[in-house]
């Protein structure tokens, strides 16, 4: 006689289900919206393909260094320390014009007559296509940046080695895990920091009927305008200057003339505790709170495109 088969586990794995609709409801984020891994998939090709192509005749340059010379040294980790900035850059490009669609996308194909039929809140999907920006594509920010350098040094700790020379003047200018931790705090910096953009947008993806790009960006110039046509001043602009811009200057100690795209390099740059305590930041996550909240109104009267 066969024994009788065991169905607890799809009745655990349906509850888990349930019990976790917001991790759920990023999966289905991921699943619906490839390019938001595949966009950074591709860009992190091509900085390795250069990368790579950068550390052409890197053997000959160690050969060549001038004892003492810090200059020297830092040409030597420029390539590594610059690979990440392209990706993050990718990481964030691609958030934006995900909140562009995330809730505009799903009124525009009506398959949000689909999803309002599950029993999933409209806070919980407001909150789930929010995370992606905020927390998802940053850890894939970082995944990829420290894959792709741990790729480059491996490949020219190789090439060196081969070559008979040693790697040791790249590792001790490169300070891999000190690197690290700088990237995670950047990553941490900006996602809190633009944490109001991706709101607005959010919140303009569930009101738009068209066009959400140019509802996003044209009544913010067109602001600007007005201020500086009818009162001469220019603080609307300055102020999303400051958004855009801010994070660098609030979260990093910025050496004398090296401006906002500075080399950030060393542990002794990082200023958290300014950072925590700037009137910015707490404005912007008020900020952002009120169009996440303004997004989920929105989303539960809204009807399909």
């Amino acid at each position: 006689m066969n024994p009788r088969p065991d169905t607890r586990q799809p009745r655990e794995s349906k509850a888990a289900a349930e019990n976790r609709p917001l991790y759920w409801s990023v999966r289905r984020e991921l699943w619906e919206n490839r390019f938001v891994t595949i966009a950074p998939l591709v860009v992190t090709a091509f900085v390795l393909l250069g990368s790579m192509i950068a550390l052409i005749g890197l053997a000959g340059r160690v050969r060549s260094l001038p004892a003492g010379d810090p200059e020297k040294l830092q040409a030597l980790a420029e390539p590594f320390r610059m690979a990440p900035a392209p990706i993050m850059l990718a990481c964030l490009l691609v958030g934006a014009f995900y909140c562009l669609d995330a809730l505009y996308g799903e009124r525009r194909d009506r398959s949000i007559l689909f999803w309002k039929s599950l029993p999933v809140s409209d806070v919980t999907t407001v909150l789930a296509k929010a995370s992606i920006p905020l927390v998802v594509l940053p850890l894939i920010a970082l995944l990829l940046s420290v894959a792709t350098q741990v790729t480059m040094l491996l490949a020219a700790t190789a090439g060196l080695l081969l070559s008979g020379v040693s790697p040791a003047p790249v590792w001790s200018e490169l300070r891999f895990f000190q690197g690290l931790v700088i990237m995670l705090y950047g990553l941490t910096v900006h996602a809190l920091w633009f944490s109001p953009i991706y709101g607005w947008l959010l919140l303009v993806s569930a009101w738009a009927r068209r066009a959400p790009f140019l509802w996003a960006v044209l009544p913010l110039l067109s602001a600007a305008a007005v201020e500086w046509i009818s009162v001469n001043t220019s603080y609307f602009a300055s102020l999303l200057g400051y958004r855009l811009g801010g994070a660098m200057r609030e979260a990093f100690v910025l050496e004398p003339g090296s401006g906002v795209d500075g080399d950030f390099s060393r542990l002794s740059q990082l200023d958290p505790l300014r950072f925590v305590s700037s009137p910015g930041l707490w404005t912007g996550l008020l900020f952002a709170a009120v169009f996440l909240a303004a997004a989920v109104w929105l989303r539960r009267r809204r009807e399909p495109i």
